[in-house]
């Protein structure tokens, strides 16, 4: 586990502790909880209470102590630091302006998605919400994150009551991007010269389609990226020309494609870039970016699958969807839920509406021709029956959308039926232990990038890490001259004794100095030196 530590630091684990955080003192400093969670996160301990299961003695030592923490005495120490709401939101803020600036592109591309979190408590009867992945209505909330085009996380907000995508974007999102993402002189000049230089690059799913959000990023020097929701007809094949283009993770792919200009429903004129697949399926996608090549727009609108695989990652590796502390708290007074009246006008809408589209078959089916003339008055009598129950149902969906149009879509939560009330789910101890989380992933997504420098193949880097995680070290202290050895006992593979020598040189270049010490850390695999 140590050998995550340089990479710990250097993403900014201890970095604004001082400033965010205090604690009473006690033999537990801040310091060792930080570092004691993230370690945690490392190893897939999933919960504070699965550390009842591991070797305190083992795990003090990876602190420098006899011994972590009891699970209550941890939870103790977190109460502390969770206290003031909004804390952890300012953390990972602070965090993610660096991550931002420490970006390695020329342009910034943020990947915005929203991530349902199914709770199957009973503490409070939560909204339900739709989840693709099980492809039901459960009660759940929703995350709204801000990725990398590799995935790397930056932030996130937890919506109780979800106002999707488009609406979180508008209101929580680009807001919070305006004000954090940096600017620098030369893309001020840029902007200066050029009336079309965006900012930054929005990339979104369907969900958030709509030309007049368009139009407004536009405005605020924002380009936008996404799918196109109503494409219309395909495009000739002779239009498509293949070209070879370089993904995300550095595979070079071919790759059919074709552009045109569009104009939208509210006459914003857009780029349209279109894939051809080998079945012959069309993919359209939308962009207000006008500098770039139209495959970089290609590559960058279909990364956007690095932000699901962040997702799953996650969720089996660091237990993203997990509880952090059981309790509810109100629901704050501006946050508007959809009034139970409305949904139930609107669902009896929906029913009589396809009791209307069987009626309408029904009556469509009946046929005159070839019929005996003893039976035309039976089809005349059936068909007029038809007739009347279409009107019927007719009328009442006009009644039901007149009553549905005079009552309000959403409502304030307090204002709901008492039926229909809920609270939300304690909100401050699951951002600071997410951002935890965040930082851990980020670390290891560090440590995997050296180790596909000497792996044969690449996707090995992560189990590889995990097996590290899980090794044996001794642990050899030199007072005399500050140093901490930490020696990695050998591996199953010759292949990775190589990769993990190699990391431990990239690790020891680092000169890190383990916290509340004057240790320099040490790397070395078995029995050789490092000189």
């Amino acid at each position: 586990m140590l050998l995550a530590l340089p990479a710990l630091l250097a993403v900014g684990l201890l970095r604004h502790t001082a400033a965010l955080y205090q604690i009473p003192k006690g033999f537990y400093g801040i310091a060792s909880i930080f570092l004691l969670l993230a370690l945690q996160a490392l190893a897939r301990i999933k919960s504070i209470e699965q550390l009842r299961y591991v070797a305190p003695g083992e795990w003090g030592n990876l602190l420098g102590l006899d011994r972590i923490p009891e699970v209550r005495t941890l939870r103790q120490k977190l109460e502390i630091l969770c206290q003031e709401v909004g804390r952890a939101m300012r953390w990972n803020t602070e965090l993610a302006k660096e991550w931002i600036a420490g970006q390695c592109e020329n342009e910034m591309i943020f990947y915005v998605d929203g991530h349902v979190r199914v709770y199957h408590g009973d503490l409070t009867p939560l909204p339900h919400h739709y989840v693709a992945r099980q492809r039901l209505c459960l009660r759940a909330t929703t995350d709204y994150w801000i990725n990398a085009m590799d995935g790397q996380p930056f932030v996130f907000v937890n919506k109780e009551v979800d106002p999707g995508l488009l609406a979180t974007l508008r209101n929580d999102l680009v807001p919070w991007l305006e004000t954090n993402a940096p600017v620098s002189d030369e893309l001020q000049q840029r902007m200066r010269d050029d009336p079309r230089q965006h900012r930054f690059t929005l990339v979104f799913d369907r969900e958030a389609y709509s030309p007049e959000f368009f139009a407004e990023m536009k405005l605020r020097r924002i380009a936008i990226l996404s799918y196109h929701k109503y494409p219309g007809e395909d495009w000739p094949v002779e239009e498509f020309a293949a070209c070879s283009v370089r993904l995300a993770s550095g595979e070079e792919v071919t790759m059919k494609l074709a552009e045109r200009g569009t104009m939208l429903s509210n006459h914003l004129w857009v780029r349209e870039v279109r894939k051809l697949s080998e079945g012959g399926h069309q993919t359209s996608i939308l962009s207000t970016h006008y500098q770039a090549d139209y495959t970089l727009l290609a590559v960058s609108m279909f990364a956007r699958w690095s932000q699901e695989n962040f997702y799953k990652y996650m969720r089996q590796n660091y237990g993203l969807d997990r509880l952090a502390e059981y309790g509810t708290e109100p629901v704050p007074d501006p946050i508007q839920a959809v009034n139970p009246a409305w949904r139930r006008l609107d669902s009896e809408i929906r029913a009589q509406g396809e009791k209307r589209r069987r009626q309408l078959a029904l009556f469509g089916a009946l046929e005159l021709s070839g019929l005996a003339e003893q039976e035309v008055d039976d089809y005349q009598r059936k068909k007029g029956q038809l007739q009347e129950a279409i009107e019927d149902l007719d009328r009442q969906i006009q009644q039901l959308k007149a009553q549905r149009k005079q009552t309000p879509h959403h409502i304030p939560v307090k204002e709901l039926p008492e039926s229909d009330r809920f609270s939300r789910l304690l909100t401050e101890r699951k951002h600071f232990i997410d951002t935890i989380k965040l930082i851990a992933y980020r670390a290891e997504t560090s440590m995997a990038s050296l180790l596909r420098d000497k792996l044969s193949r690449a996707d090995d880097a992560r189990a590889l890490l995990r097996q590290i995680y899980d090794t044996e070290v001794d642990l050899i202290p030199d007072l005399e001259n500050k140093t901490l050895t930490v020696r990695l006992h050998h591996l199953t593979q010759a292949a990775h004794d190589e990769a993990v020598r190699y990391l431990c040189d990239q690790l020891n270049a680092t000169a890190t100095i383990f916290p509340d010490t004057e240790l320099r850390l040490v790397y070395q695999l078995g029995a050789s030196q490092i000189p």
